[in-house]
């Protein structure tokens, strides 16, 4: 395990920063991309400056992870936090499904410490594409990813090992996950060595697959109530989720 700290001061105060490396529409159609130029001022007036000093004391984009993401994923958080469906603040975690399925595009952050704890690969749905995610559907049986924020909830062990359950909350989005089975959970197709022998990592039947070597940890620190995000900028969902424009 490989520990990085890096001294980090914003209006006097001092950040300590550790990295641990690798440790939904409704339809089924090509997602519109929308910008923040698309968007009206007020659209981000949640999004404070505390947000800002997380992404850039734990240089997120560094790591791969947009600024745009991020505003996202703490706009939601914040709301979430506010409805008391959030019952641990203490991580958020997010996975960019804007990014190549050959990057390492899940993030979870320490929000107690503000700390970016792990960095790894995620998979997305079969018939959300191929490297890229393109598609998405909150369906049963349309083995693509659901956008959208999902509470954390308990685990089991089931075909896969460690397995965690979580529950969409993006009406309309992500809302059909617990009953399509979507967990975290691990599997092989989604390993640096996968990319030996494709050009692109495996997918799964719509769940957020991790490598199998890390998905004890992060299921163990994000189980029983913590935020997840699956983020991509598609036009229907960002101006559609009733928690983004809450």
């Amino acid at each position: 395990m490989k520990t990085l700290i890096v001294p980090i001061f914003l209006s006097c105060l001092s950040v300590s920063f550790t990295f641990i490396p690798s440790v939904q529409t409704t339809n089924n159609s090509d997602p519109v991309i929308i910008s923040h130029s698309d968007l009206n001022d007020s659209y981000f007036t949640i999004t404070t400056h505390a947000a800002e000093q997380i992404y850039t004391a734990i240089n997120l984009q560094q790591y791969g992870l947009s600024r745009e993401a991020f505003e996202y994923a703490w706009k939601g958080y914040q709301y979430l936090l506010k409805k008391k469906q959030i019952s641990r603040s203490d991580y958020l975690t997010i996975c960019d499904f804007s990014q190549s399925s050959k990057q390492k595009r899940l993030y979870l952050i320490d929000l107690t410490n503000n700390t970016l704890l792990m960095n790894t690969f995620v998979a997305h749905g079969r018939n959300s594409g191929r490297e890229y995610a393109t598609k998405f559907s909150n369906k049963p049986n349309s083995l693509q990813s659901s956008l959208g924020f999902y509470i954390t909830k308990t685990t089991y062990t089931g075909e896969h090992g460690l397995a965690l359950k979580i529950e969409g909350v993006d009406p309309g989005f992500n809302d059909n996950a617990w009953r399509r089975n979507i967990v975290i959970h691990g599997a092989a197709y989604i390993e640096d060595a996968w990319l030996h022998h494709s050009p692109y990592m495996g997918r799964s039947y719509g769940c957020p697959a991790l490598p199998q070597k890390e998905t004890i940890t992060i299921i163990n620190t994000i189980k029983n109530g913590t935020c997840l995000f699956i983020y991509h900028p598609a036009k229907n969902y960002l101006l559609g989720s009733k928690i983004l424009n809450g």
